[in-house]
């Protein structure tokens, strides 16, 4: 195996028969004779796609002299050497790059050339084996280098091959060699992956819990990464991040704000904490898309009303809030401006939680900037006023980084000072004594993949083939309009119809405009206040982003002010076509679906996804039987689907959907919240002390909450543990009523409903409920 590779980027032949090129030929073999690759890249676009798909890259020897190749006045120079230096240095950090010279005047370089290079080469007036000595030494350097903290140590470690005395008691996957299924499971790991399942006990890789030796340098290094006056790596997702800064930062009977567009383990840091929450209530479109928290939700007069007029605020420990916690990005790719967010949260609490599990990338492009927590600091916002600021992220959904990795980010400000020591507590009543070395790891690669240009470069990439896919589903409408030979396309995308130049003020149709415009400007995918396509009201300019990598498929049937169609395609049917062409979606709503452009994305792999759209298309214009589109559907629900054709059962499901309004339904349960009886805490006591029981709707009204109930789509909580549940007619009793009608009669397409049981026999919902008995002593406790 190779150790790595090194581009020659060079005009020579590598056939040729000069002198020149024999010379390169020797040294490319002395090279090899090292262990590693030799890419010969003749040209700037062999050499640019080595930079695309070669990340072994661990030197470049580049001739300076390339011949320029002829072409428009007008057209950018991006072929020579200086154009491959540059972009060498964007692609990778710190990458060793030799300057091969055809002449001894080294004066006539730009100087920010020779700060670049490391070294040069005249290719016949050393040795090969010197030379290639040279390049290679510089390559091994590079390769350790490169290693972030953690990682390398552990790679050290490794290395030294000693026996392991301490836990785990496999002890390096040698227990597992023991038994035949051991041995099946070792083989299909591998050595590595046991031999770095390490023990606490291994000082010389430092300490989880101290943050001490290489984790603890790991954790310096991310902060200084994403920008943080300090980060700690978590072992267990973003759900245990969140736990831990909402125990940190609000105690028994204190009040929070907190973003009803949460997740569920927001929820279970206030029960842990025992706090009161006060829930600030996002916009939605006619889509059912969860929006932001409007700009009026969150200043301080609207918060202070909310606080008031919360019947758990009356016995509140203290009058103000302690602690504001939301969702940025939301799970439909809206982010917010972070400054202004803070500014006005600031007079009603001294500390801001943003919740980024999908948002760690943010950082590291200019769409994004002002957009992510640990951007609010005091450069952007300067004063005594500043909260201090927490951001939990979940690494491994966007960044390359394993299962179950998190970091949390902070900021702290004078106001709300967050002492190592005392917040450490929290942390380690979170965390775990015995660490999966492995993950944490992953912790720290990710972080350097992210560290100086390459961090840009990774997202860059994952942004372009977003707006390309994006692109690509407007051209494709436009292209079969003009064709007019078959019914019209009738998928979109979530996106403005049109964007400006902020520079020229030229107005573009999307699937028109610039890539370069749209994978750079940020207002281009800015919502406008009151614009028709993202259908949310009560927004600021430039206070919320629609994030180019979360790409939302829109179906037929509704549009984003609320209006239907006559005739629609619940994106429930095409989801389900979809997850038999292997393409799993992020999320699915009534009418739309997310899906998700990751540092992982290719173009062969939307392109497969453009092509299933398509295969939709046709099958439904051609009215197919259902058998032949949902076969293991119709299998299940023989009854019910066999004599159906695909385009029957979407106009049967919009149907329903319009003559039980559940869009409509959706919004005015998620708008008009249901009134606060008891903290979650108390619930929570009742549920494990046998206080509690699964009622039927029927039987609901009335009832106080006893678990959070969560339905996907939209994925958002519509009630939460010590809250009533209303009245029979209310609105959420009657949601929750449409979605059990809908789940009766549409077998197979059934919401996931969190928090809900389902009765075998019947398929009536069944919630978790405070018992009538203990409802009493809850409201006089």
């Amino acid at each position: 195996m190779a150790n790595g590779t090194i581009l020659f980027f060079l005009p020579e032949d590598p056939g040729g028969d000069s002198s020149g090129a024999e010379q390169l030929r020797r040294i490319r073999a002395e090279v090899e004779k090292h262990g590693f690759e030799v890419r010969w890249a003749r040209d700037a676009a062999d050499a640019r796609a080595v930079l695309r798909t070669e990340a072994g890259l661990a030197a470049a020897m580049v001739a300076w002299d390339l011949p320029a190749p002829a072409r428009p006045a007008a057209e950018p120079d991006d072929q020579d050497a200086a154009a491959m230096l540059r972009q060498l240095g964007q692609r990778f950090k710190d990458l060793p790059v030799f300057l091969v010279m055809a002449d001894e005047d080294l004066e006539r370089l730009p100087l920010w050339v020779a700060e670049t290079v490391v070294g040069y080469v005249w290719p016949l007036e050393d040795t090969p084996s010197f030379i290639a000595g040279r390049l290679v030494r510089a390559a091994r350097t590079y390769l350790e280098a490169v290693l972030p903290p953690f990682f390398k140590a552990l790679r050290h470690f490794g290395d030294t091959h000693e026996y392991s005395w301490h836990t785990p008691a496999h002890s390096g996957g040698v227990a597992f060699l023991k038994s035949p299924v051991g041995r099946a499971f070792f083989d299909y790991f591998g050595e590595r992956l046991f031999r770095s399942d390490l023990s606490i006990s291994v000082e010389e890789l430092g300490s989880l819990y101290e943050h001490t030796g290489p984790i603890g340098d790991a954790e310096r290094n991310a902060a200084r990464v994403f920008g943080a006056d300090r980060t700690y790596f978590v072992l267990h997702g973003d759900s245990t991040a969140n736990r831990m800064v909402g125990h940190y930062c609000v105690t028994h009977d204190e009040i929070a704000l907190v973003d009803r567009n949460c997740h569920k383990s927001v929820l279970h840091g206030l029960v842990v904490s025992g706090a009161r929450p006060v829930y600030l209530v996002p916009t939605r479109n006619g889509y059912g898309l969860a929006g932001p928290l409007p700009p009026a939700e969150i200043r301080a007069a609207a918060v202070a009303a909310r606080i008031a007029d919360n019947p758990l605020s009356r016995a509140a420990a203290s009058p103000g809030a302690e602690y504001a916690v939301l969702t940025n990005s939301t799970y439909d790719g809206l982010c917010y401006d972070a400054v202004a967010v803070a500014r006005a949260f600031a007079p009603s609490t001294p500390r801001v939680h943003f919740d980024e599990a999908w948002f760690a990338y943010a950082r590291f492009h200019p769409l994004y900037a002002g957009r992510y927590g640990m951007s609010v600091g005091p450069d952007t916002f300067p004063g005594p006023d500043r909260p201090t600021v927490f951001s939990t992220q979940s690494t491994h959904k966007l960044l390359a980084a394993l299962s179950q990795s998190a970091m949390v980010h902070l900021r702290p400000a004078p106001r709300a000072p967050v002492e190592h020591e005392r917040f450490n507590e929290t942390f380690m009543m979170h965390g775990t004594t015995s660490p999966l070395y492995p993950v944490i790891a992953s912790l720290d690669v990710a972080t350097g993949m992210m560290d100086g240009g390459q961090g840009h470069w990774l997202v860059d990439e994952a942004v372009t083939e977003a707006i390309r896919f994006r692109q690509s589903m407007v051209r494709l409408a436009e292209r079969i309009a003009a064709e007019g030979d078959r019914p019209p396309w009738f998928f979109g995308v979530w996106q403005p119809d049109a964007v400006t130049d902020p520079a020229t003020g030229e107005r573009w149709g999307f699937a028109q405009a610039p890539a370069d415009l749209l994978r750079s400007e940020p207002s281009c995918w800015q919502l406008e206040p009151e614009a028709d396509w993202h259908g949310f009201r009560d927004l600021s300019e430039g206070y919320c982003l629609l994030d180019p990598i979360k790409v939302t498929l829109t179906c037929p049937g509704i549009d984003a002010g609320g209006t239907m169609a006559d005739w629609g395609i619940p994106a429930r049917v095409l989801t389900s076509y979809l997850s038999t062409r292997n393409i799993v979606v992020e999320k699915t709503d009534s009418y739309t679906t997310l899906v998700l452009f990751s540092m992982g994305i290719t173009k062969g792999k939307w392109g497969t996804l453009l092509d299933a759209l398509t295969d939709f298309k046709a099958l439904h214009d051609r009215d197919t039987p259902l058998a032949q589109v949902l076969p293991d559907v119709v299998a299940r629900f023989p009854r019910r689907y066999a004599d159906r054709s695909l385009r029957e059962l979407c106009r049967e499901m919009h149907d329903h959907l319009r003559r039980a309004g559940l869009v409509e339904l959706l919004d005015t349960a998620f708008q008009d919240l249901p009134v606060p009886v008891v903290p979650p805490q108390r619930c929570y006591r009742q549920l494990v002390r046998g206080g509690t029981e699964r009622v039927r709707l029927a039987e609901a009204a009335g009832r106080v909450a006893a678990a959070m109930v969560t339905v996907t789509p939209p994925g958002i909580p519509v009630l939460m543990p010590g809250e009533s549940i209303g009245a029979k007619d209310g609105p959420l009793l009657r949601y929750l009523g449409a979605l059990e009608s809908f789940d009766r009669d549409f077998p197979g397409f059934r919401s996931e409903t969190h928090g809900v049981g389902i009765d075998p026999d019947s398929g009536d919902y069944l919630i978790e409920c405070v018992r009538r008995d203990r409802e009493n002593l809850l409201r006089s406790s």
